[in-house]
């Protein structure tokens, strides 16, 4: 075991845990932030995406010791009340069905969004392509993330 402080939605925490436990496991049953969410356990379906220094990364593949001292943001720091733009648009497009990869793209889309405020549905596809949704929903996923885009536009134009 070894300690580690993690900044996590701008808090730092210190944790006891082996090196080489994955960031999803400390995130879900060291500090009980369950809305990242395992999926497959080997990076390939985006569920468990969180931000590390702003770039998105599959926690299930991130050693904790790979990630001290960085800023990591989960579905729980990107708004406190669920008024992100994405989570608003989320829910206003109907995206969720079974609802258990949403946080994955949810967390995907804000870094696009980040990056890129106005994406193409190309720049979306790229971006998202390696999230994967059992339900299908990719089309209102595109259409979520350019309502989204469209909200945080004339705010971004304002400032």
């Amino acid at each position: 075991m070894s300690s580690y402080t993690l900044t996590i939605n701008g808090r730092a925490q210190t944790v006891d845990a082996p090196p080489n436990l994955p960031l999803l496991w400390v995130l879900r049953d060291l500090l009980d932030l369950k809305g990242t969410k395992y999926g497959c356990g080997i990076g390939q379906c985006g569920a468990c995406t969180v931000h590390v220094n702003g770039v998105p990364t599959r926690s299930c593949m991130s050693p904790v010791s790979t990630v001290a001292r960085m800023n990591i943001t989960t579905i729980e720091g990107l708004s406190a009340d669920g008024a992100h733009p994405l989570q608003r648009t989320w829910c206003e497009q109907d995206v969720p069905q079974c609802g258990y990869c949403q946080a994955g793209q949810i967390m995907t889309a804000a870094a696009l969004l980040a990056a890129n405020p106005t994406p193409t549905d190309s720049d979306i596809d790229d971006a998202m392509a390696g999230n994967l949704c059992r339900c299908g929903t990719y089309l209102r996923i595109r259409e979520a993330i350019h309502a989204a885009a469209a909200l945080v536009a004339p705010a971004k134009g304002a400032a």
